[in-house]
């Protein structure tokens, strides 16, 4: 059940708007998280993921907030609250990690470099006069 006024878009536009919580309960829902979190300020989007054997939440969420005032003040106020029993803890969210980098992991895919990787190729072959 989602409230009529959030929107689910499945992407982080800006990292300072959107929240980290953890330590959820597992009875939690979308619901339930956006009516602790909405005396903050207007909320975007409520995301829980879900285990894809039991169909309950992982135990984290992430909440969108339209203005980055209110994400600071509710991840102020709400970090070590309690809410159906359990401690949470809200940080800012980061962007979601791809496998590959320098350590395992890249915030962005292999082929985003392919054209850069071109032009850089391009402008030495014509310096070195190859074709």
């Amino acid at each position: 059940v989602q409230p009529a006024h959030a929107q689910h878009t499945g992407t982080m536009a800006n990292a300072k708007t959107t929240l980290y919580v953890g330590g959820l309960d597992e009875t939690v829902n979308e619901s339930v998280i956006h009516a602790a979190f909405l005396p903050f300020g207007d909320i975007k989007d409520v995301n829980l993921p879900l285990d894809h054997s039991t169909q309950q939440n992982r135990g984290f969420g992430f909440v969108t907030f339209a203005e980055k005032e209110d994400a600071a003040e509710a991840m102020n106020n709400m970090h070590n609250s309690e809410l159906y029993g359990k401690v949470l803890r809200c940080n800012y969210a980061q962007p979601m990690k791809i496998k590959g980098g320098d350590q395992g992991w890249s915030s962005q895919p292999v082929w985003a470099d392919a054209d850069q990787y071109q032009a850089d190729k391009d402008g030495a072959d014509a310096e070195e006069g190859v074709e």
